[in-house]
């Protein structure tokens, strides 16, 4: 624990709350809920390769599942859910938006799914499945699929709870600055700290920290961040939530009663670097943490309570498709994972589902009151997404970005990275279990659809 000189900004920004103009009538209503998602046994994690079907042998710091519904003066509803996982892939996702719709009476463009994509976190699923298909024996499946029903339960349940906290509240936003993220495509590992220190760091990045306040009376009960930057500091065998949990932790020791949500961004080819230790990964931690009081202690612009929200599913299309005698020769490749990708797309096949040339991306974006939009995309996004969307926005609203959100069914990269090539522009396809790397159009096509959903 440092200092306490350090918190200082803090108590300027609890003094900051007592004396605010946001005041004002209460019209938006919002209900906050969290609900422990740690594996309660022993289990194989998610991630890394690596890893193959080793289970977990501890907790280091325990996952969660945070749930924010809110609602503005109109009646209209939005549901966003955060979770401590690597990711969720498109039929699990599914069924949880059925169940939350039914549960709670909610449209698909009104809910909201995130993950922190911390690579110390259970499988959940089918998402990566070519890094597990066929390497698990019957009980470990039975714990993957025992645990991803529980997940949904638990995330409906507190959706359920969120609701019937709904109480008259105040919503703020504003943007701050962390730089620990740095583009590991441009930056050899062992290089960073040297680059750092004689500003030499190359690549694009967003260190940008935009930041929710959600209020009721003169109380903060929540408060949501992103970051753009991959939740990989850790790689041993405890579950962690990694960086993003260590700073939603000290979030809410300094302010007991608030719930600290967070979401990640355009952070796909970003890494917290250097790496590889608990105490980096603390570190970070806080200073994200700081990051966020920081603003919170700063002018947060007021959010009128209006919300709109929209959802569409664009068919994003794959490169040119495998042959059957393609995949029936890598099915019997040297590298595992290629083989393991092969055998269960001809496993698909043999059921009746063909290849399709193109994928039902999930694209979403939130527009609140006069001052902000919040798009919100799948899969593994790269920071050149985030960067193009920002610099088309009104000079009248501010623009976040957050991706691994909904279906994180693979890397997104944008024109550039594809053409580069590299893991980010291809080489992680096959552990997603996708038949081949992406068309070049893709980036215009996901731009085109944002600027269709921007108000």
């Amino acid at each position: 624990m440092r200092p306490t000189a350090r918190y200082i900004p803090f108590a300027l920004f609890v003094a900051w709350c007592a004396a605010s103009p946001l005041r004002a009538a209460d019209s938006w209503q919002a209900g906050v809920s969290k609900v422990k998602i740690t594996p309660a046994e022993p289990m194989p994690m998610a991630g890394y390769a690596a890893r193959g079907s080793a289970h977990a042998t501890g907790t280091l710091n325990d996952l969660w599942a945070k749930t924010l519904l809110i609602e503005d003066a109109q009646g209209q509803r939005g549901l966003l859910v955060t979770m401590d996982l690597c990711g969720i892939e498109q039929e699990l996702s599914h069924m949880m938006c059925e169940r939350l719709s039914a549960e709670l009476g909610l449209q698909r463009e009104q809910i909201i799914l995130s993950v922190s994509h911390t690579h110390s976190g259970p499988v959940v699923a089918k998402n990566l499945r070519p890094m597990h298909y066929q390497m698990f024996d019957a009980a470990d499946q039975k714990r993957v699929d025992d645990y991803a029903n529980w997940l949904v339960d638990q995330v409906v349940a507190s959706a359920l709870q969120a609701r019937e906290r709904l109480k008259p509240s105040r919503l703020a936003h504003a943007s701050g600055v962390v730089t620990f993220a740095t583009n590991r495509r441009n930056n050899p590992a062992d290089e960073v700290l040297a680059r750092r220190a004689a500003g030499l760091l190359a690549g694009p990045v967003d260190y940008s920290v935009p930041v929710l306040a959600v209020f009721q009376a003169d109380e903060l009960v929540a408060t949501l961040f992103g970051y753009a930057c991959h939740c990989t500091t850790l790689g041993d065998m405890e579950w962690s939530s990694d960086y993003a949990g260590f700073a939603q932790d000290e979030l809410e020791s300094l302010r007991p009663g608030c719930t600290a949500m967070f979401w990640a961004g355009c952070g796909a080819d970003q890494n917290p670097l250097p790496r590889k230790t608990v105490e980096l990964a603390q570190q970070y931690g806080s200073e994200l943490a700081q990051g966020v009081i920081d603003v919170l202690s700063g002018v947060l612009q007021p959010i009128e309570p209006v919300l709109t929200t929209q959802y569409q599913e664009i068919p994003l299309p794959f490169a040119n498709l495998p042959s059957e005698e393609q995949l029936n020769n890598d099915s019997q490749a040297d590298n595992i994972y290629t083989a393991s990708r092969a055998r269960y797309l001809l496993a698909e096949i043999a059921a009746g589902k063909p290849l399709e040339p193109a994928y039902p991306y999930p694209i979403a974006c939130w527009s609140l009151g006069k001052s902000l939009d919040w798009f919100v995309l799948g899969g593994e996004v790269v920071v050149d997404y985030s960067l193009a969307i920002k610099a088309e926005q009104p000079a009248t609203r501010s623009t976040w970005v957050m991706a691994y959100a909904n279906d994180v069914m693979a890397y997104i990269p944008s024109r550039r990275v594809l053409t580069e090539g590299g893991y980010e522009g291809g080489g992680a396809m096959v552990y997603y279990g996708l038949p081949t790397i992406w068309a070049p159009e893709i980036e215009a096509l996901i731009l085109q659809e944002v600027r269709r959903q921007r108000k």
